[in-house]
């Protein structure tokens, strides 16, 4: 070690050392002269920064901080002092900007020093204040505007429970095959679709099918089936379980003749759905059932040109609900939810009977017709590749 080195070192020493003992005006002595040495360590910044402050010079406190965090934008104890600073300075809407960086950086690693500790509970504090303000703030506005949040529309009141930090923005998804350019909604509205009202008007005549279809139970077989190339079933207990039973009419493509016998209301009126047809892939139509106190983990779907489907047809109280990204829908028997399962979803049953609905794919209303049949051969050809078809 060089004799300029080892001063440098002396003096840091001496400056941590003045700093500690409360001597603010040594300490601001030595880092002033320790900054100019040639590779000054960047955190004598922040020693100077401290002195500085407990002297009362926060604009020469301010200044020594920001130049550390030229030199280390994501030094922890040098966004936590700038909080604190501009906190202490009375610019609360400044401070929350460091407090939130140091709260990122922070979960990067674990098992920070006391003080850092300490810092990040202040940060932690500030960020909860802070961000009840805002929203109180802006909650008011809109109500000196005279706006009604109740029957408002839900997309509004969705963006700001994202921006209050209620909820996280969700995005498409999908395992195996994503479109672009195709809008991020969680649930479609029945209302959109001119198909809804005439399959809706079959509730009972389908509910009446699946009764003779639960006559034997064996008929149901566990949706998730470890040896099934559809689905990626890992992490779950329900895989070869049927308490998530599926009895399909319409198997990847394959239509089921006994479920055509059981249940011709069922199949005429998927007739006038606009379901894909992709040999071994799609159409899917099945009657789902969730058994009493079951769980269906959060989980996506394999593509995103396509949305699932939900006739509820038994509905026992207090069931559950279907949630996708950020929204929860509750099933009402006769009612279709419509929904874009490439987003996250999630579904529970926590009454003490069995939930069934009809579950079938549709393609999405966005995709022309020339699209529908160009993502038709491409994952057609996929499937041959991967030798799913028997030909590749």
């Amino acid at each position: 070690m060089n004799e300029s080195a080892i001063d440098k070192q002396k003096m840091i020493q001496q400056a941590v050392g003045a700093l500690q003992s409360g001597n603010a005006f040594q300490a601001r002595g030595l880092f002033e002269k320790i900054v100019q040495f040639p590779e000054a360590d960047p955190t004598a910044w922040l020693g100077l920064a401290f002195a500085c402050a407990h002297q009362g010079d926060a604009e020469a406190a301010l200044a020594a901080v920001d130049k550390l965090l030229e030199l280390e934008p994501d030094n922890l104890r040098g966004n936590i002092f700038k909080a604190d600073h501009l906190q202490q300075m009375g610019n609360a809407r400044g401070a929350l900007h460091f407090y939130q960086a140091a709260l990122r950086l922070a979960a990067r690693t674990v098992d920070h020093p006391e003080d850092v500790v300490e810092g990040l509970q202040r940060a932690q504090e500030a960020c909860k204040q802070l961000d009840s303000e805002y929203q109180d703030f802006l909650l008011k506005r809109l109500k000196d505007e005279g706006v009604d949040l109740d029957s408002s529309s839900l997309r509004f009141r969705q963006s700001l429970d994202i921006l209050f930090g209620k909820s996280d923005v969700h995005y498409q998804q999908p395992r195996r095959f994503y479109f672009p350019a195709l809008p991020q909604i969680q649930f479609y509205e029945r209302e959109d679709f001119d198909w809804v009202e005439s399959i809706e008007a079959e509730t009972a005549a389908i509910k009446n099918e699946l009764q003779n279809v639960l006559a034997d139970t064996s008929r149901f077989s566990p949706y998730l089936e470890s040896d099934d190339t559809h689905l990626s079933p890992t992490g779950t207990d329900l895989v070869d379980n049927d308490d998530w039973g599926a009895y399909y009419l319409w198997h990847y493509g394959d239509k089921n003749a006994e479920a055509e016998e059981l249940c011709p209301v069922a199949f005429k009126a998927l007739e006038a759905v606009p379901q894909p047809d992709i040999p071994g892939q799609a159409p899917i139509a099945l009657f789902s059932r969730l058994r009493p106190t079951t769980r269906i983990p959060p989980h996506n779907g394999m593509i995103n040109t396509r949305l699932i489907c939900h006739l509820p047809l038994i509905v026992p109280e207090n069931c559950g609900a279907l949630r996708v990204g950020n929204e929860t829908r509750p099933w009402v028997e006769g009612e279709l939810l419509i929904f874009d399962d490439s987003m996250v979803h999630e579904a529970w049953n926590d009454s003490d009977s069995e939930r069934v609905v009809l579950l079938f794919d549709i393609w999405r209303p966005e995709l022309t017709e020339e699209e529908r049949a160009l993502v038709t051969t491409v994952l057609t050809a996929a499937r041959h590749y991967s030798g799913e078809d028997g030909q590749g």
